[in-house]
């Protein structure tokens, strides 16, 4: 077995908003385990899995959750340590908006799609904004609901950044709502975390909200 097929199932990154449970508990089973599990699924799904279609799957099912929940592998707070204290004295907002975001409801491991704006305030430092994406994207590969990933991403910035306030708004649409279920396709949720001064300066709110388009108001 080479490593690029061993790394995932050994190493998990006990970072900020990984479940206690998975933190403590980072033993994940082999390999083989979890292609004979993707077996069982096809079995009780009415295929069989080992027709020439199928035979192939379990191992591309595996290597895709490899890619899809690769955020338990990174630590957020790592990604932020870089910064940068030579700004001229920079202290207007910083924004990186329309970030993908790629993630899986918890509840029926279906996938989340849309978009994230994130902005902050620096204080002393700023940070790579490819950083921020980078942030963005370790909480989104992981099971989330979306409401978590918000508060989790705009903790971790304020945590680490300590700048004078933190927003984050994100726009996506759930399949679990959108392909099975009550079947709205076109449906939109919001969620957004404000923190410092974009919870406490109703007109720095504003501005980042204008300046990000306002989904609140925009009635898509």
């Amino acid at each position: 077995m080479t490593a690029s097929k061993t790394q995932f199932a050994e190493k998990v990154v006990p970072g900020p908003g990984l479940p206690r449970a998975t933190a403590a508990n980072t033993a994940r089973p082999s390999r083989e385990e979890a292609e004979q599990a993707v077996r069982t699924l096809l079995r009780w799904a009415g295929d069989d899995p080992t027709r020439e279609g199928l035979v192939g799957t379990p191992d591309r099912v595996v290597r895709s959750y490899e890619e899809f929940f690769a955020g338990y592998t990174v630590d957020p707070v790592d990604l932020l340590q870089r910064t940068f204290e030579e700004t001229d004295g920079y202290d207007e907002m910083v924004i990186l908006r329309d970030i993908r975001v790629e993630s899986y409801c918890e509840h029926h491991m279906v996938p989340i799609i849309g978009k994230a704006h994130v902005a902050y305030l620096p204080k002393h430092r700023v940070v790579g904004i490819s950083k921020l994406a980078r942030v963005v994207e370790a909480y989104a590969k992981r099971l989330q609901i979306q409401e978590k990933m918000t508060a989790q991403i705009a903790n971790t910035i304020n945590e680490v950044l300590q700048p004078e306030g933190v927003a984050v708004v994100i726009e996506a649409q759930h399949q679990c709502m959108t392909t099975r279920g009550i079947h709205k396709p076109g449906v939109s949720m919001v969620t957004s975390r404000m923190l410092g001064a974009f919870r406490n300066d109703p007109s720095t709110r504003r501005e980042f909200l204008t300046m990000i388009g306002n989904p609140s108001s925009r009635g898509e």
